[in-house]
């Protein structure tokens, strides 16, 4: 029998390694940059063509590589961060598998320009599908200048998946954020195509945060200080006010590297469970400063993804800091003792010569009874009759305070026969064929029995279709313009989501203006949202949008729609009229699947005629 197993070939291997680090454009950035940093560079230049898929240039000032070392960074498991397995347990850079370089090279056409502080020339690489091309002298700065060129070119499988321009653009940005929040004295520019995204001087932490989420979270946020045995945290927390449903901004660093947790992000929330309402989110800025030997990096190859020794410990002392920052700067009422510069509050004190009213003396009369009606209390007015006050409150007439008593029947028996007792009061609707329970639920009669309708979700339904609909047929819904316009701030990962839902936006009724550097103007909101916060509003579609992280126009349109008709569907709670319920269902039973909304809820539950005998033993 003959031997069937062999090794892959370099390439083959270098493929299958860039399925698992390298899935998009987003992630050669991520690569590039850290590789950037970890090379001590503190100014690094992004340009970007086509979203990454035609090119992506990283230039940075690190400290270079030499010619020997230009060539071995793209052999696999070629790396300058480690040298023995104890290493991983002491981690203090970014890359450390030694994986980037030969995944990248081995799905795209890549040229590195490279030289040291030195050297009096640098290098230049041509490498194309993991095979090197050409390797020559160059005339360079110092630092690294990588070119990676038509990505997944070899690979038309995976280039065929990836999202649109804008999608894929996005996805870039959020990678960009997560680094420069970890990295504020680093320098940072980003260009798509000739237009510049970013632009970020160095900076401290808060300013950094400002810069790229807007100024108003300069009033949002509360600073975190503590230090323990275990780990070292600080950062920001956003106060309760900055809560919302979608897209709040959450972010975890440890040792310099981003990190998602669940866990952690659990006792976050815990220490808001009574402040917020249910499903919302506070921005969160935290940064964990930890024994590497305590923590384990080495888990997924996006980095992502981290344990901790300590988890219990880790969880309270996160909880303990918040708690405290909270009691701190919200829970407490601050006072402002400065009254410098402040309008004088004229106050009472005893002199001959102010300008007040004299204020009545009340002596003591020891002759006083209780018992007199005529007596008049002794009291000096000075320049005021103060018995003017009490004119008009003497006791009136007999029988007068007896009539003003609320009168109470005593109930009979013919009162007591047609009461329906409960423990809570049920409104029927004045034909009797609608029962609003709880101002939540109508309950009415079909052929299949006794049909429960959620309203809210009902509405739901009903409002989705009319938004889809003006989508799909692109005519423009009734807009109301706003008395004065709502200013709204976009990240710099959501910009090129809201450029791409211009359109649409403008059918549902918004009227957008770009103010530049991510700030936008709402002057106009769909009619019938005026009661609602109209940047809530577009700011949850566009959350909508990125979690669906979809191209499919026909997705986005529903997402749109779908958005829009759970804000502004009518409220569990809100009190319906008799026509209006019977409106409501009828809208409903004429839609084309009234029984679940577009998300997969129930809308109708019915308790069918054999169910109703079956409670009675029939």
């Amino acid at each position: 029998m003959s031997d069937i197993i062999h090794l892959l070939p370099d390439s083959v291997a270098n493929q299958i390694a860039a399925g698992e680090v390298i899935q998009r454009p987003a992630s050669v950035v991520k690569e590039l940059v850290e590789n950037a940093i970890d090379a001590g560079a503190t100014q690094i230049d992004i340009h970007i063509t086509d979203a990454g898929k035609s090119l992506i240039q990283i230039v940075d000032n690190g400290k270079g590589m030499s010619p020997t070392d230009a060539r071995m960074a793209f052999e696999r498991h070629a790396t300058s961060k480690i040298k023995e397995a104890q290493d991983l347990f002491s981690l203090q850079t970014m890359g450390f598998r030694g994986e980037a370089l030969a995944s990248i090279a081995a799905v795209a056409q890549v040229e590195l320009k490279t030289c040291t502080a030195t050297e009096e020339v640098g290098t230049e690489i041509h490498i194309a599908g993991s095979q090197v091309e050409s390797q020559t002298v160059a005339a360079c700065p110092v630092g690294s200048n990588f070119m990676v060129k038509n990505l997944f070119y070899n690979v038309p499988a995976r280039r065929k998946f990836l999202k649109s321009n804008q999608t894929e653009l996005s996805n870039i940005l959020t990678e960009i954020e997560r680094i420069v929040l970890v990295n504020p004295t680093v320098s940072f520019k980003l260009q798509h195509y000739d237009s510049e995204l970013l632009n970020l001087p160095p900076a401290s932490l808060k300013q950094r945060i400002i810069t790229l989420f807007g100024k108003k979270m300069n009033q949002d946020l509360l600073s975190i200080q503590t230090e323990t045995s275990i780990v070292r945290i600080h950062g920001f927390v956003g106060r309760k006010e900055a809560a919302r449903k979608k897209g709040a901004k959450q972010f975890f660093f440890v040792n310099g590297r981003y990190m998602r947790h669940p866990y952690f992000h659990k006792a976050v929330m815990e220490c808001y469970e009574q402040l917020l309402l249910p499903g919302e989110q506070v921005p969160y800025f935290l940064y964990f400063e930890i024994d590497p030997a305590s923590i384990d990096v080495n888990i997924h190859p996006t980095k992502t993804e981290i344990k901790f020794e300590n988890e219990q410990a880790v969880w309270q002392i996160i909880v303990a800091a918040i708690r405290e920052a909270l009691g701190k700067f919200q829970s407490v009422p601050s006072i402002d003792f400065d009254t410098e510069g402040k309008p004088d509050i004229p106050v009472y004190y005893d002199d001959p010569t102010t300008e007040f009213p004299e204020f009545p003396t009340i002596s003591v009369d020891d002759n006083y009874n209780p018992f007199q009606n005529s007596y008049t209390p002794p009291i000096k007015t000075g320049s005021r009759e103060w018995n003017r006050l009490f004119e008009g409150l003497e006791k009136p007439a007999s029988g007068r305070w007896e009539n003003l008593e609320p009168a109470i029947e005593e109930p009979t028996e013919e009162t007591l026969q047609g009461t329906l007792y409960t423990e809570q009061p049920i409104s029927y609707a004045e034909k009797g064929t609608y029962l609003h329970y709880k101002k939540t639920y109508i309950i009415t009669l079909m052929k299949r029995g006794v049909a429960v309708i959620d309203q809210h979700r009902a509405h739901l339904s009903i409002l989705f279709h009319k938004y889809l609909n003006l989508l799909r047929e692109q005519e423009r819904f009734t807009s109301q313009r706003l008395l004065f316009p709502e200013l709204i701030h976009f990240s710099v990962a959501e910009r090129p989501i809201i450029e791409m839902l211009q359109k649409e936006l403008y059918n549902l009724g918004f009227e957008i203006d770009n103010l530049g550097n991510g700030t936008y103007s709402i002057s106009s909101v769909p009619s019938g949202t005026e009661s609602f916060n109209p940047e809530t509003l577009l700011y949850d579609i566009v959350q909508g949008v990125i979690e669906k992280d979809t191209q499919v126009r026909t997705e986005l349109e529903e997402i749109m729609a779908l958005t829009l008709a759970r804000t502004t569907a009518i409220s569990i709670g809100q009190d319906l009229s008799t026509e209006e319920m019977e409106s409501l269902v009828a809208q409903l039973l004429a839609l084309p699947s009234p029984n679940y909304t577009p998300d997969g809820k129930t809308v109708i539950s019915f308790i069918e005629e054999d169910s109703i005998s079956k409670l009675f033993g029939r």
